[in-house]
């Protein structure tokens, strides 16, 4: 007799072992018609799998995110097989799974999208095929004589430990593989091609260069028309494209992964750092600046020639070694340093804009998201051991008013003590339950992920969500207890003995030219009113009257409102649609009607058009709009 426990603590017994599809037809014939695969005492298996022992079992359905990311993978075995049933020449390395899909890397002639089509066309074959994808396990040697012929694999089996190694096989295909996957084609109902790029083989540029083919699939059509629908609007608001249109930045191979940001760039620049230097103040913190070449001896200090070297660029002055820093720690560790302190200073709270080099390879970067000079909006806070909440709170009440400001959600992860770790258990315990007190002060559900904190310390994720419902890490907290070590750092306390401070390393925007690339797609270039690099537009409707259009201009100069004038030759539908285009705020048109009046006539980008607005009541109501730094587009009352 076989026990069998679900999620809900009931149990079914069976007679002789049963596989993971007799248990879910067991249950409902629905149940097993949608059911994947399993969780076995939290082992994940194929449901074919049979279960010769009690056990706790989980069936994992199209419904969850597991079914669907076990699904991809087998989409990546189809893939893999239909390429090789159009290239026989073609030579498979690996298939994995990534967000939103899967790629396969084969060792093959270069293609491009106008083969996909083909490829489709066949893997729609094996899909409908319903081929059954069945396991087998072999020993290594039996594994390397399979493969004999095929380099990839053959290294790939050479790495790994002696023991059984598993291969899954569908019709004509076999591939190494660890598994799970789908109990037959059939499951992979809606698929498509998205694209293909260059791999290095193992990501070694001294190697093979293979085609990376991507691709997506869903178990349901709807889901991918969605999908691909939404692709279709994140294209729309690809912030390299409308960076380019709105002339906010741009990039140059004089320095690759380094942004050139441009005047109207600068100015949203600057109105983001002034708004994050106003709500820092208010939060009682310092702004502090640091050097951005430091010797040697300092980042062996630190650790981070040890751990982080390949990511950082030298130079040497003087023939002595220096970095050029890829983060603002240490320099933040001297500056506290340099001083003594009392307990009675404490917290200090320091923050700095600090700009920050890291080598990333060129293959992966990004736009803003991913760049080799950035800056961080550093803060390190100094602190006893009983403030830890309180300052925890503090960043989480600073974190939530900037991002509401911005019209941003945002999730929360805390992520524990990992396997390799140092300080003591009581030091780990102490910061820990401060992360954890501070979340729960402050209300809002959390994620726990055991095990996954820094080395130095446990820490706090934060995740904001897009108008796409995208999410994006970008503030941290974390605690540290490595570098107040590291540097010796100390304050006197209340017993007039020297203690260790507990510090916090976090950020808010983390990256400054990411953060801004998240606005600029979060709200698809139209920026709102009080960030938008030009505020106001005049629009004189003939030449004539060009010289009067300047001369308002220059009457509401001291207002300190962000405005231009269009004085081209051009017809006025065409300049409002230019402007339009620039998601321009307000656009005035200026013809004689409104000279003789002196009121204008305003187009804002909600669509609508409010005549008769006299100078003094459109400046008042545009600077209490961007003073509030509402989000609204509507920034005149009817």
């Amino acid at each position: 007799m076989i026990s069998v426990t679900f999620p809900d603590e009931s149990k079914k017994q069976f007679d002789a072992p049963v596989s993971g599809f007799d248990v879910a037809l067991s249950i409902s014939e629905g149940l097993a018609r949608n059911s994947v695969a399993m969780m076995v005492n939290d082992t994940l298996v194929d449901l074919h799998h049979i279960i010769d022992h009690d056990a706790s079992v989980r069936l994992i359905t199209t419904r969850d995110p597991e079914g669907l990311e076990i699904m991809r993978h087998s989409a990546a075995h189809v893939m893999a097989q239909a390429i090789l049933h159009l290239y026989r020449d073609a030579r498979l390395t690996i298939g994995p799974v990534v967000e939103d899909g899967f790629y396969y890397d084969i060792d093959m002639p270069p293609i491009s999208k106008d083969d996909f089509k083909k490829i489709e066309a066949e893997m729609k074959k094996i899909v409908k095929a319903r081929l059954p994808l069945v396991r087998r396990e072999v020993s290594k040697s039996e594994a390397l004589a399979f493969y004999k012929d095929e380099p990839y694999k053959t290294e790939m089996i050479s790495d790994l430990e002696d023991g059984t190694i598993s291969f899954y096989e569908q019709g004509d295909f076999t591939d190494l593989c660890r598994g799970p996957h789908v109990p037959h084609t059939g499951f992979i109902k809606a698929f498509k091609l998205m694209k293909v790029s260059g791999a290095y083989w193992r990501a070694d540029q001294s190697r093979e260069q293979l085609q990376r083919i991507y691709g997506t699939a869903f178990f349901d059509k709807k889901e991918l028309k969605k999908h691909l629908a939404f692709i279709e609007e994140a294209k729309k608001r690809n912030h390299r494209k409308i960076g380019a249109a709105l002339d906010l930045f741009s990039f140059n191979d004089a320095a690759p992964g380094m942004p050139f940001f441009h005047a109207r760039g600068m100015v949203v620049w600057n109105t983001l750092i002034d708004y994050w230097r106003e709500a820092h103040l208010e939060a009682g913190y310092v702004e502090t600046k640091t050097p951005i070449i430091l010797k040697r001896a300092l980042w062996e200090q630190s650790g981070h020639w040890e751990n982080y070297r390949e990511n950082m660029y030298f130079t040497q002055i003087d023939e002595d070694d220096y970095a050029i820093k890829p983060m603002n720690c240490p320099g933040g560790m001297l500056i506290f340093k340099n001083s003594p302190h009392s307990y009675r200073d404490l917290p200090i709270r320091a923050a700095e804009i600090g700009l920050v080099h890291r080598h990333e390879l060129s293959g992966v970067l990004s736009g803003l998201f991913r760049v080799r000079a950035f800056h961080q909006d550093d803060a390190h806070i100094f602190m006893t051991p009983d403030q830890i909440k309180d300052e925890i709170l503090g960043v989480l009440n600073l974190v939530n008013k900037i991002y509401t400001t911005f019209g941003l959600g945002f999730l929360l992860e805390l992520s524990t003590r990992p396997k390799k770790s140092i300080g003591t258990d009581a030091q780990w315990e102490t910061a820990t339950e401060g992360l954890r007190s501070a979340l729960v002060a402050y209300g809002q559900d959390f994620q726990l992920n055991e095990g996954d904190g820094a080395f130095y310390g446990p820490k706090i994720d934060v995740h904001i969500k897009d108008a796409l419902g995208r999410t994006w890490q970008c503030a941290t907290i974390q605690l540290d207890m490595s570098l107040p070590e590291r540097f010796d750092l100390s304050y006197n306390g209340a017993d007039n003995e020297k203690h260790r401070p507990i510090m916090i390393h976090r950020t808010v925007f983390g990256s400054i030219e990411r953060f801004l690339g998240i606005l600029i797609e979060h709200f698809a270039g139209k920026l709102p009113l009080w960030l938008t690099p030009v505020q106001v537009i005049f629009l004189p409707i003939n030449d004539d009257l060009a010289s009067w259009a300047r001369e308002i201009l220059a009457s509401l100069r001291d207002t300190g409102l962000r405005m231009e004038v269009d004085d081209r030759s051009e017809s006025l539908n065409r300049k409002i649609r230019e402007a339009q285009l620039r998601y321009i705020p307000l656009i005035i048109a200026l013809g004689p009607k409104e000279k003789e009046s002196g009121a204008f006539s305003v187009r804002t980008l909600d669509g609508k058009v409010r005549h008769g607005i006299d100078r003094e009541t459109f400046v008042k109501q545009v600077l209490a709009h961007i003073k509030s730094r509402s989000l609204d587009l509507e920034i005149l009352p009817d």
